[in-house]
Parts: structure tokens; C-alpha cells; sequence
């Protein structure tokens, strides 16, 4: 019998092929549209408020439902893209939020809303683990950083494509027609995945019945392995289990992972202010809505620029001074904000906005990868996944404290909010001791 071959290194051995850059595609497609239709309900909020003569407050509990479909959605396509594969998973992920974005638009009343945003947000929260993980299966080690990265920042790429979607629609043919067609494509999606999309080779080959589909798969790739070929785990890409949550703590490890804890609630925190409210803030300071949704759409472009600039600056510099200057920016940023009329200075402060979303999605978007690297191999899914859940909470609290804020306080208290998360996490990040080195660092043996 031939000797066992590693997937890994078959995988990392080889070429990128077409295949492998297609499967990416397909991967980050997904997360556009996970981000599209995550931020669909920032833009709708401001209109069903006028429409509905509700307040801004009766919407929390809908943002909240969504956020908590999402913490729920991450965890049930975790363990289903593990027992049953990836592929699964990203496909029951697209349809969930295409079904029930669709739905939304025939919904009578906010609490409607509410159940199907949890909906919604379960297959949002499952779409971008599963997706990015099948995207990390499938590029060599040598790309990988950068296609995890770009899949990554394809959510504010896709809350970037729902502004200006929005903007057309939401005056043209209203909340419910905006609903109708984020639900819709999505759902077109799904068939493309259905017919192109294959399965994780990493996956495959833990599966002994499986290896004539990850045989036939490799070959596609361009690999050259025997029809009749085994598969083995390298001893680095064995994953221990069972050490738990504890083990976060020991080692040293306690202040930064509580720091970690800190840095995701805190971005997160930001970050889901700006995507379920930023919209509503700017249209009871008087603005339209067409021009409110200008602002989002500004804060997520500016994100996607801002997140592959700062894993750059990673690369270069380490982790520790780019996120902490990125945190800076931010909380600068919304401090000049407060400063600004924002009916006289409109196109000035909605540049600001991009600004300001720069830097909250650097430093968001790569806290991932910072987490990655913090821990050893044997506690690292578990690290990664605590720090995701305790940011969650922070993206659910945001739900509630926005709709405080703006109300309370106008602008003035929404983005003085911002700017005290930021500043927040900047403290968090200078805790951390285990940062990514920067790429030219090399170790001595």
C-alpha cells in the first residue's frame, strides 16, 4: 500500500489553480451578499419609522433579534460545516437569509420583522465562518492569508453594494421592494453554489469513504496523486480537543485573552452601531434618506480600503502598531465628527464617515487573525470562537444603547459612543502580548 498522503501538503505544494481561485470567488460571493442583506434593516429602519409612526426604540428588539440569530447561526454552522462539510453549510446559510430577507417584505408589523431577522441572522452569522473557512481550505498556505483577508472584507464590500442599492430602490419602490429583491438574489446564488460549488479537500480526506470524490477533486486542481491514493493528517494539522475555556487562562494567557474579549466586544460594538443606526442618526438630524444611506455606504467603502491596507501594515509592522493607530484614527475621527454641522457640512461629514469606517474595519476585520496567532494549535478554535461570542454581545448591546443614544443624545452621543469603544479597544489591543510579528521576522533555530 502507497504511503499516506498529507492534504496540506498536497495542497500547499501545488499551484493556485483556476479551481481553487474559482471556489474563493464563490466563497466571498457569498459573504458580499451576507453583508448585503445583513445591512438591509439599517437602511429600511429610517423609512418604517415614518411609514409605521413608531419610534426608533421599537426597532431595537428587531436589530437585536438579527444579532442574536447570528451569534445562534455561527455556532449551528460550525458544527454542521464539521459533522456534514462545508459545502452544506455555506448553501443552508445562502438560502436561510434569502428565504427569510424575502419574507420580511410581506411582513405586517415589527414583531414580524423581528422573528424573521432572527432568521435572517442565522444564516448571516453561519455564511461568513463556513465561507471563510472553505476559502482557507482551498488556497495554498502561501495565499491564504491573503484570500482569507479578501473574503473577509467582502462584508462591508456588500453593505457598500446595499447603499447604493438602496439608494435607487427605497425611493423608487419602497422598504418592501428592497426586501423582495435582497431576499431574491441570494436565492439566485444558491443555484450557482448548488452547481459549481465542491466540497472542502481537507474535509474529504478525513472521510475514507469520500477519498474517490477528494481523488477526482485533486485532479481537477492539478494535482497529480494516484487514483488509488490514502490520505493522513500531518502532525500540525491535528487539532486537540477538550481542553476548554480554562485553558484560555492558563500559560499566561489570562490578561490577554480578556483583553482579546475586550477588543471584539468593543469593535463589534462599533461596528453594529454603524450598520443597524448610522442611517436612522443621520435622518433625525434632518437629512434624507437617500443622502443617510450615502453615510453607510461611505463607512463600509472606506472599510473595505481600510482592512486590506491594515493587513498590509501587519505584514510590514506586526500587529500591534497598525491596530493600535487604526483605534486611534477611529476614536479622532468621530471626536472631529461631533465638531461638524452636519446639515450645513453634509459632503464633509459623510467623507468623515468613510474615514471613520477605515479605520473601525481594519482594526475589526484582522482581530480574526490576531486571535489566530494568540493561541497555540490545541486551544485556538476554542480561543477564536470565545472571543467571537463575547463580541457578539457587544453587537447586541449595540442594538439597544444606538437606540438610547440617538435618541438621548442626538449625534453628539451616538458618535460620542463610537469614539469611547475605539478608544476602548485601543487600550485592549495595547494589553495583548502575543501580536502577529511582522513577515520579516525570522526565528533564529
Amino acid at each position: 500500500m502507497s504511503q499516506p498522503l498529507s492534504i496540506g501538503e498536497v495542497i500547499d505544494g501545488g499551484p493556485w489553480s483556476f479551481l481553487q481561485r474559482f471556489v474563493v470567488l464563490l466563497a466571498a460571493l457569498s459573504i458580499v451578499l451576507d453583508g448585503f442583506d445583513g445591512q438591509l434593516i439599517g437602511f429600511a429602519i429610517p423609512v418604517l419609522i415614518k411609514e409605521w409612526g413608531v419610534t426608533k426604540a421599537d426597532f431595537a428588539p428587531v436589530v437585536a433579534m438579527g444579532l442574536v440569530g447570528m451569534a445562534v447561526g455561527s455556532g449551528i454552522a460550525g458544527f454542521i460545516a464539521d459533522r456534514y462539510g462545508r459545502r452544506i453549510a455555506i448553501l443552508g446559510s445562502v438560502i436561510c437569509f434569502g428565504i427569510a430577507t424575502l419574507a420580511i417584505g410581506l411582513s405586517p408589523n415589527i414583531w414580524t420583522i423581528a422573528i424573521l431577522r432572527f432568521c435572517a441572522g442565522l444564516g448571516i452569522g453561519g455564511a461568513l465562518p463556513a465561507s471563510t473557512t472553505l476559502a482557507g481550505e482551498f488556497t495554498p498556505q502561501r495565499y491564504r492569508t491573503m484570500a482569507i483577508t479578501g473574503t473577509i472584507v467582502c462584508v462591508p464590500l456588500g453593505g457598500t453594494l446595499a447603499g447604493l442599492f438602496a439608494s435607487q430602490i427605497l425611493p423608487a419602490f419602497g422598504w418592501r421592494m428592497l426586501f423582495y429583491a435582497g431576499g431574491a438574489i441570494p436565492l439566485v446564488l444558491s443555484l450557482i453554489l448548488v452547481a459549481a460549488l465542491p466540497e472542502s479537500p481537507r474535509w474529504l480526506a478525513r472521510k475514507q469513504p469520500k477519498w474517490p470524490t477528494l481523488v477526482a477533486l485533486l485532479h481537477r486542481m492539478g494535482r497529480d496523486v494516484s487514483e488509488h491514493a490514502t490520505f493522513a493528517q500531518a502532525p500540525d494539522e491535528v487539532v486537540k480537543t477538550g481542553r476548554g475555556v480554562k485553558a484560555l487562562f492558563t500559560d499566561g494567557r489570562a490578561l490577554s485573552t480578556i483583553a482579546l474579549w475586550a477588543g471584539f466586544f468593543l469593535t463589534l460594538l462599533a461596528v453594529y452601531l454603524a450598520f443597524s443606526w448610522l442611517p436612522t442618526m443621520l435622518t433625525s438630524e434632518g437629512l434624507s434618506v437617500v443622502v443617510a444611506g450615502r453615510g453607510l455606504t461611505a463607512y463600509n467603502l472606506g472599510g473595505v480600503f481600510g482592512a486590506l491596507a491594515c493587513a498590509v501594515a501587519i505584514n510590514r509592522f506586526g500587529s500591534r502598531w497598525p491596530l493600535a493607530f487604526c483605534c486611534a484614527g477611529a476614536a479622532i475621527s468621530a471626536f472631529y465628527l461631533r465638531g461638524l454641522n452636519i446639515a450645513g457640512d453634509t459632503s464633509l461629514f459623510v467623507i468623515g464617515l468613510g474615514v471613520h469606517g477605515l479605520f473601525v474595519n481594519a482594526v475589526q476585520s484582522t482581530m480574526y487573525a490576531v486571535a489566530g496567532n494568540m493561541y497555540p494549535t490545541d486551544v485556538r478554535a476554542s480561543g477564536t470562537a470565545a472571543g467571537l461570542v463575547v463580541g457578539r454581545l457587544g453587537a447586541i448591546l449595540s442594538a439597544f444603547a444606538g437606540a438610547i443614544v440617538i435618541a438621548r443624545g442626538g449625534a453628539d452621543g451616538y458618535l460620542g459612543l463610537l469614539a469611547f469603544a475605539m478608544t476602548g479597544a485601543m487600550v485592549a489591543i495595547l494589553l495583548l502580548k502575543n501580536h502577529i510579528p511582522r513577515a520579516t521576522t525570522t526565528t533564529r533555530r
